[in-house]
């Protein structure tokens, strides 16, 4: 089985998704799990872009994506990134972010997803992913993490190329055991926040944040239930009296 995560800019401005886009897409995602999907939700909503995510076992992966893209077509309030996924990587453009992980098929499927938000496309934000990634990467728990972000023309299986302009990223890690899950979480968002102008925030929160910086939402998708880790984070990093 494999956790496959795709973001996407589908929104009619720069700052926000309305709230209309987000249950137009919560009514579709149905449609992912009659189609074969194991699990899927939208599992983050991060500035104007969003993030649609679901467990599939391998022989379904490109069916879901397809799907997965198509639910983003039928809602969009502007194509935005859509309209750079090619059949080819010569016409690929900006397009969708995408991450994909292997998950233990032993275990009930929990993972954590980081997605990123630039006004401006700050190239820095490649850093700040992989430096989330690394944190992962070495960790008891984790049991896959996406491939590292490279600012390279990408294949996403099932359905075409993006090119190096991609400036939105999305990561993954999917999780051995659920009482690893904190631990993993707050490991790679305290890498994402020790990078500079790196901001968290809670899902659904417009990017209103002085161009030059990013902000990161953060969810545990956790066999079907989404959880915006920014709540239990900002909880535990209160300073007790």
């Amino acid at each position: 089985m494999k956790l496959t995560v795709f973001g996407a800019d589908i929104s009619s401005n720069d700052v926000s998704c309305s709230q209309s886009l987000i249950n137009n897409i919560k009514k579709d995602i149905p449609k992912l799990e009659k189609l074969g999907a194991y699990k899927a939700a939208l599992t983050n909503v991060t500035g104007d872009d969003l993030v649609i995510s679901a467990y599939v076992e391998n022989d379904l992966l490109e069916d879901i994506n397809r799907e997965i893209i198509q639910i983003m077509k039928d809602n969009a309030e502007n194509l935005g990134d859509l309209e750079g996924i090619s059949e080819d990587p010569e016409n690929a453009g900006e397009g969708v972010s995408y991450a994909l992980a292997e998950v233990n098929s032993d275990v009930y499927p929990d993972s954590v997803i980081l997605h990123f938000d630039t006004y401006g496309g700050e190239p820095f934000v490649e850093d700040v992913a992989n430096a989330a990634i690394s944190a992962a990467s070495s960790m008891d728990g984790v049991y896959d993490i996406c491939s590292p972000v490279t600012g390279k023309i990408r294949e996403i299986p099932g359905v075409g190329y993006v090119s190096n302009e991609t400036d939105d990223p999305v990561i993954c890690a999917t999780i051995d055991g659920l009482e690893s899950v904190g631990t993993v979480s707050f490991a790679m968002i305290g890498a994402a926040l020790a990078s500079k102008n790196t901001y968290l925030v809670k899902s659904q929160t417009s990017c209103d944040v002085i161009p030059g910086s990013v902000i990161v939402s953060a969810s545990a998708f956790m066999n079907g239930n989404v959880l915006d880790l920014a709540v239990p984070f900002e909880n535990k990093t209160r300073i007790l009296r």
